[in-house]
């Protein structure tokens, strides 16, 4: 059920790797994808960080970019996809087996940051070579790492692109993020070792998340009943949320999610790096700040306060009712404001 991609590839690092927390994980794998071919000179990388709960094949979760004439065109770019550290399709996570055991880690899988995912993919960057990229592009928790990497590394990127995401983690993120929590721990198979425990705790945390990925706005665009006025208590949208939360069931791994909707609460940029300004100040490559207008995860109002600290930014708007999932659904506007980027 779990897994990377048939078309993944693997680097593993067999040395421990301390995390944030203190702890640290004996060794660790991560799972990535590449399209296109890396130049002689290694100056035509393209890097993308995914999102909460996507793979490293971004051309699978990420309609209609990995193309001819497209951003993240393959002719043109090497571009790099690599799934995040506590995932489930390949990188070493809670799905993973623990060495000291041979079983699943599950819950005893340490709590990481975005941070520390970060730090993993600047290892699977050393081992393919790739000193600098020509553009670090992410959306939503994928925008967290690549403003972390910028943060850390200053001098990687030639451009940044971040997408429907934000500095620091809001209230309301983090509220939402320990209601999904709360749903997943109230499924009661959820502190076994069974590799589908809190299988439905997950998939009401999926409909839970919904909401906030598409907001009124989208779901009255996409959901309304087809006879409304029928006289019943059965409506389209919720056949909608069960589907969804079906289908992140049988993909996906209820201790991974736990573990990751952690990490996103542990984002906040100014950590360690004094006040939110200077911690956006250190990001000194030239940089793309798009917001979605319906969307109420990461609202326009986010890219609008890392515009008045990152030295080189520029914002842009994508225009859609499907709130924060704008940046999946509208890949033509989205295209369009990444390639005159680029230029």
């Amino acid at each position: 059920m779990y897994g990377p991609p048939a078309t993944a590839r693997t680097f593993t690092h067999s040395q421990p790797f301390p995390l944030e927390s203190g702890e640290t994980l004996p060794g660790i794998t991560i799972a990535y994808h590449t399209y296109g071919e890396l130049s002689a000179d290694a100056d035509n990388a393209v890097w993308v960080c995914h999102a909460l709960t996507a793979n490293s094949d971004v051309a699978d979760w990420w309609p209609n970019t990995v193309a001819q004439g497209r951003f993240l065109d393959p002719r043109r770019h090497f571009v790099v996809c690599a799934n995040f550290l506590g995932s489930c399709y390949g990188t070493t996570g809670p799905a993973s087996n623990n060495p000291a055991t041979g079983r699943p880690w599950g819950l005893d899988f340490p709590r990481i940051t975005v941070r520390d995912m970060v730090r993993a993919h600047q290892l699977l960057a050393r081992h393919l070579g790739i000193s600098r990229v020509r553009l670090l592009a992410g959306a939503s928790i994928g925008g967290f790492q690549c403003m972390e990497w910028a943060a850390s590394q200053p001098d990687f990127a030639e451009r940044l692109a971040l997408i429907c995401t934000a500095p620091q983690i809001s209230p309301w993120v983090a509220a939402l993020n320990e209601t999904q929590r709360m749903a997943i721990e109230a499924d009661p198979s959820f502190r076994s070792d069974d590799p589908a425990a809190g299988r439905k705790g997950m998939g009401a945390a999926r409909s839970i998340a919904l909401l906030s990925y598409r907001g009124s706005t989208g779901y009255n665009a996409s959901q309304q009943d087809r006879e409304p006025d029928a006289a019943c208590f059965a409506h389209r949208v919720h056949t909608y949320q069960q589907h969804q939360g079906e289908k992140l069931e049988q993909r996906f791994n209820a201790h991974s999610y736990y573990r990751l909707t952690q990490a996103v609460d542990s984002h906040n940029l100014a950590r360690g790096r004094g006040s939110l300004p200077e911690a956006l100040g250190r990001i000194a490559c030239p940089t793309l700040l798009v917001s979605c207008s319906t969307d109420i995860l990461f609202p326009p109002a986010e890219s609008e306060l890392m515009a008045r600290y990152v030295p080189h930014s520029q914002v842009a708007m994508i225009h859609s009712p499907f709130g924060h999932d704008g940046f999946l659904v509208e890949s033509d506007q989205l295209n369009e404001l990444l390639l005159d980027f680029m230029k």
